[in-house]
């Protein structure tokens, strides 16, 4: 099977994967150009970055963490998106909620995106409350013809109230409706092509997915149509055995860089930004991260010293990942 072949992480798997594949060569959307290699900024590093200027091409924030931030946070904003390109990535807009819209949360969005000059926003696929309340959760969505319109017509709206581009990035799950009527990736094709939007396509999420829900991987990444894949995520999960989790810890394991490749080999070198979220470790192990998706860009092939994933042991609690982990940033108060 090629599920098999895609996620396997002994050596001989990564070499079907590694096979030369014909490049599909593709323009980005119109405006929008392809930002180069980045890493999520994080409290822990923001000292870090306003000495050492390290050499990455750009950063990705957490929307939610900048939004309402005065002080330190807004003078670190100021001074990183005066020298970086500066995304913002949200997890609260809610794109399939039947609620309606938050504009008050667009307002702030806007004024974030307008501070640090973003070329475009992200958020996921996905709902996170109802009645006015925030779970602090991607919620998965049934895939239906109903879902699609509701979701289409609310992208539109926020790409209209925001003049800027919505990439919106599918989530990781645990559990799908049998009401589903749609393929997760034929849905998150149709929702991009109808409301014009673009894809921020998550490779671990892939990889997470299709391991839980016995999907084939390479069809899910081939079936995204190429040319509104604008940005890429790469990070490491957890694996249970049974399942994995999306927990953004540790190094990028072997089949989701395999993954990553086949990948750049469907859509082209596009924005990759690097997510570690549990353990953050020092800025220069990130930044070895980003030297290797950089290599595999350049070399389209697979280096041989991949680590393999986060193996749960067996006396650590099972938690599911969980956006409010990342959202809410602490760090020493500053004298």
């Amino acid at each position: 099977m090629r599920f098999e072949i895609a996620v396997h992480e002994d050596g001989e798997s990564l070499m079907a994967i590694n096979a030369p594949a014909e490049e599909n060569s593709v323009a980005p959307l119109a405006g929008l150009s392809n930002l180069g290699f980045g890493i999520g900024l994080r409290a822990r590093h923001f000292q870090y970055v306003l000495d050492q200027h390290p050499a990455v091409d750009w950063f990705e924030i957490i929307s939610e963490n900048f939004m309402d931030s005065h002080g330190w946070p807004d003078e670190v904003l100021r001074q990183v998106s005066a020298r970086y390109p500066v995304v913002p990535h949200g997890v609260s807009l809610s794109i399939g909620s039947t609620d309606p819209l938050d504009m008050a949360y667009l307002d702030k969005l806007d004024t974030l995106a307008n501070r640090c000059h973003a070329p475009w926003v992200s958020d996921h696929l996905c709902w996170t409350g109802m009645g006015g309340h925030n779970s602090h959760d991607l919620l998965p969505l049934p895939y239906t013809d109903e879902t699609l319109s509701h979701v289409v017509a609310r992208v539109r709206a926020v790409q209209d109230r925001l003049g800027r581009r919505l990439l919106l990035e599918n989530p990781s799950s645990y559990l799908a409706f049998r009401e589903s009527t749609f393929n997760e990736w034929d849905f998150l094709a149709e929702v991009s092509e109808r409301a014009d939007c673009g894809i921020l396509l998550d490779v671990n999420n892939v990889y997470v997915c299709c391991r839980n829900h016995g999907w084939d991987p390479l069809t899910y990444i081939h079936a995204l149509p190429a040319e509104r894949v604008l940005q890429m995520h790469i990070a490491g999960h957890t694996d249970y055995g049974s399942h994995c989790i999306d927990t953004h810890i540790g190094p990028v394991g072997r089949a989701v860089w395999a993954l990553y490749l086949a990948a750049i080999n469907h859509c082209g070198p596009v924005a990759t930004l690097l997510e570690w979220d549990q353990d953050i470790p020092a800025f220069d192990v990130l930044l070895g991260e980003i030297v290797r998706a950089r290599e595999i860009v350049t070399t389209r092939q697979l280096p041989a010293d991949l680590p393999v994933s986060v193996i749960a042991s067996a006396d650590v609690k099972e938690s599911i990942s969980n956006p409010i982990d990342f959202m809410i940033e602490r760090e020493p108060l500053r004298a």
